[in-house]
């Protein structure tokens, strides 16, 4: 007597995903969720402070509530994982919710990653360094994707990559090379130390080179021009570049350039105390169309 065939049970796409059956039922719907479920995207590259915007976050939570909910997906550990809203979140805790409402989406990892980008690229002062680490993973996400058509169009990935934020191409390839950067120059870079050209510039220099820049910087002796970053440049591609030459690039004396500065502390004691600025200027220039007409 034959024995009956043993039914095979093929496991379901949510099954392989890791996704039960109540995470299924609340995909594409607005829940609350409790805080401590919510974690982090993984290397999250936009910064939550507890500035004075936060402060205003936080208080228009405790007025009205979230009015605009938070974007997850399951995580395969338990929870969820945030896409938009880290800051919601935040602004949840310092105002001593539990919970928050969000929406629930069963992203892909590169799906996941792009929507993370464009959902905070075009916030308001952004560091040069959290675009640059946004703009690279969105462009790491977006290769692994393949190139998108528009109308049948090729349209090339770096271009792609900036269209959210309004950026050009090639913007986003020079914000991707500034994660070239030790850590230490793209932070003079965030503090406004070192200009966005300059930095682009640096980020071809060795580790090693750069921390000599960096040490000259920090000394404070020391401000790293156009100019210098491009000799930096070449003396590093000819393979001249030691750390004596960088102290050398880099406390270059400027040339004259006939600029004259006044400062009003010094002017006053020249004053009676009651002259008050405008008076002192024209004082100052009767001085000088006299001087002159001596010539």
């Amino acid at each position: 007597m034959r024995k009956p065939k043993k039914e095979i049970q093929l496991t379901s796409y949510d099954e392989l995903l890791g996704i039960n059956e109540a995470e299924q039922n609340t995909l594409n719907q607005i829940v609350e969720v409790p805080l401590n479920e919510l974690h982090p995207f993984r290397n999250h590259p936009f910064h939550v402070n507890d500035d004075e915007k936060m402060a205003e976050t936080v208080e228009s939570i405790k007025n009205y509530g979230i009015l605009n909910p938070a974007l997850v997906r399951p995580r395969a550990e338990g929870g969820y994982e945030l896409i938009a809203g880290h800051r919601r979140k935040r602004g949840c805790e310092l105002a001593g919710k539990s919970k928050m409402p969000v929406l629930i989406r069963n992203y892909t990892d590169d799906e996941a990653v792009i929507v993370m980008v464009d959902s905070n690229i075009q916030r308001e002062n952004l560091l040069p360094s959290e675009k640059a680490y946004a703009y690279k993973m969105k462009m790491d996400a977006v290769k692994h994707q393949g190139i998108k058509e528009e109308n049948a169009v090729s349209v090339d990935s770096a271009d792609l990559v900036g269209q959210a934020a309004g950026d050009s191409g090639r913007t986003v390839q020079r914000y991707i090379r500034l994660t070239c950067l030790i850590p230490e120059l793209l932070k003079l870079l965030d503090e406004g130390k070192i200009n966005f050209t300059v930095g682009v510039s640096l980020t071809y220099l060795s580790e090693m080179e750069q921390i000599w820049v960096k040490d000259c910087i920090v000394s404070g002796a020391s401000s790293v021009t156009g100019s210098m970053a491009t000799k930096l440049k070449q003396y590093s591609d000819e393979g001249n570049l030691t750390e004596l030459a960088v102290q050398l690039i880099l406390n270059e004396k400027k040339t004259e350039t006939g600029k004259v500065t006044l400062t009003e502390k010094k002017i006053r004691k020249y004053f009676p105390k009651e002259y008050n600025r405008e008076q002192i200027e024209q004082v100052i220039y009767e001085l000088l169309d006299n001087w002159k007409k001596s010539q």
